[in-house]
């Protein structure tokens, strides 16, 4: 503890992380005028321009050594805190209670790589305490600070401290599951279509947006698009046009993947989870069983042929933003490595227990949102707008049809399964997703149920925990409503101490 308990300073190299950092802030606020720059090149005075970047270049510098120089870190014992102050002009001490610290992450950016530094986040998950972030330390002593704060964090609830395991001995352990290149490239042809598919058009039009700004030309001109596309040449091509998408979803899905995830590692040790991973980025993190909230396992129809699936675990958060960040994922795993990862996390493999199923009447109402009302507005567009050709219709119904599809399969997958130790939510249409929580870990029940479904004995019910929430609407209100009043029966009995 000696080593720490004077205020300590970043690595020297440090600055260098600190100059990008804050030059990538800058650059990120201004660089709609450096697009500008771009194309007006030849308009712009070049002495002006290279003073602009030098001056820009000479505050940021400023800037990350005045960081660098009022950036101070360190544990008080007698408090049991670690204590980070920093700030140039406005001074800013965090302190985080030892105590409440939900995790310790070390993490390499591709330039911390080539500086060899690194960063270290403390995150505190299920308070209201700022986060703190180290983000230019050695390795050596990032490990010892990452021990030295799990060792204080785990010593209220360990009996004897000599069975904590220290950073040293978790980083020699040899990883029991090592997610291979094969699985990665499994995983980034059978998942996130949607996600990809979103990110491409909103830089798609994002682009095209841009260059109608800065060239002055609409590029959606429907007299001049009439010159360049001939319609019967672009109706036979637009199978072609959807296969190059999917190509290009496969190989951004598979890049993202890859780079992220690359090298994963998992070790096991006195009961937790040592997890690394990353290829530009390198990222390590401990996941504690007594932390975790919710597990949830995924799986579609490609991947269960190819015995691979995605694991994510959330741990304690107390806002939306954090939630985000404090899951990890594992992806391309096998069954046998789930289950070897669950038995770490819960000490045995949850059981599926009573399903409970949601009325026919949450498929109608999916059905009316979905397809129903989007249906009349466009019969309404198309018989009040001379300009839209009746023989578009074949899209409605190529709509039609395929959300009539998603909602039939979400519906016939969304379950609730309780068991006397775990409850599981399955829900999902193509990946299905099964979501596990242990009753102990439940924070506070939400139940309702509108007066028309009282008749019908339907209702809802919303489960919160510290790491989310798990939903289940229009199911059978008076087993719901048994349940509720055994969990919480059994709440008031748990001495359970996750946090």
């Amino acid at each position: 503890m000696e080593l720490f308990n004077q205020p300590q300073k970043q690595s020297p190299v440090g600055i260098l992380v600190l100059f990008f950092d804050t030059l990538y802030h800058y650059l990120r606020a201004i660089w709609p005028i450096l697009v500008v720059w771009v194309f007006k090149f030849d308009e712009v005075n070049k002495t002006y321009l290279l003073l602009g970047i030098a001056a820009v270049v000479l505050l940021v510098a400023v800037i990350a050594y005045l960081k660098y120089l009022n950036f101070t870190f360190y544990i008080d014992a007698d408090k049991e805190e670690f204590i980070i102050k920093e700030g140039i002009w406005s001074k800013t001490r965090t302190t985080i209670q030892l105590h409440k610290i939900q995790q310790v992450n070390i993490t390499q950016s591709l330039i911390q790589r080539v500086i060899g530094v690194y960063a270290l986040d403390v995150d505190t998950a299920g308070s209201d305490v700022k986060e703190g972030k180290i983000k230019a330390i050695s390795h050596e002593l990032a490990l010892a600070l990452k021990s030295k704060l799990l060792h204080n964090e785990r010593r209220r609830n360990t009996v004897n401290p000599q069975t904590i395991p220290t950073e040293a001995n978790l980083e020699q352990s040899h990883p029991f599951i090592s997610i291979s290149l094969l699985s990665l490239i499994k995983m980034g042809i059978t998942s996130n279509y949607v996600r990809s598919f979103s990110l491409l058009l909103l830089f798609f039009f994002t682009v095209l947006d841009y260059a109608e700004k800065i060239l002055g030309v609409s590029i959606w001109d429907e007299k001049d698009f009439e010159h360049y596309v001939d319609t019967e040449l672009l109706i036979r091509s637009f199978t072609l046009v959807l296969l190059f998408l999917f190509l290009v979803i496969i190989m951004i899905n598979l890049a993202r993947i890859i780079i992220k995830y690359f090298d994963y590692k998992i070790t096991r040790q006195q009961g937790s989870l040592l997890i690394s991973f990353g290829l530009l980025n390198t990222k390590s993190t401990i996941i504690k069983p007594e932390k975790v909230q919710i597990t949830a396992v995924s799986q579609n129809y490609f991947q269960k042929k190819m015995n691979i699936l995605h694991l994510k675990i959330k741990q304690a958060s107390h806002n939306e933003k954090e939630e985000r960040n404090a899951a990890i994922e594992i992806p391309g795993c096998n069954r046998n490595e789930k289950d070897a990862i669950l038995k770490l996390l819960f000490h045995k493999i949850p059981q599926k227990g009573v399903m409970l199923k949601p009325n026919y009447r949450k498929l109608v109402f999916a059905i009316f949102l979905t397809i129903g009302l989007p249906l009349m507005g466009y019969l309404i567009f198309r018989n009040n707008i001379p300009t839209l050709a009746k023989e578009y219709d074949y899209g409605a119904w190529i709509y039609v049809i395929f959300v009539s599809t998603i909602q039939f399969f979400k519906f016939r997958n969304n379950r609730l399964f309780i068991h006397d130790d775990f409850i599981i939510r399955q829900s999902g249409a193509w990946d299905i997703s099964n979501e596990i929580i242990e009753p102990s870990k439940i924070q506070a029940i939400t139940t309702s149920q509108l007066f028309w479904h009282k008749s019908v004995n339907i209702g809802s019910i919303i489960l919160h925990t510290a790491g989310g929430n798990i939903a289940f609407q229009l199911g059978n209100y008076t087993a719901i409503k048994q349940y509720v009043n055994l969990w919480l029966y059994e709440l008031e009995r748990s001495d359970s101490n996750w946090m």
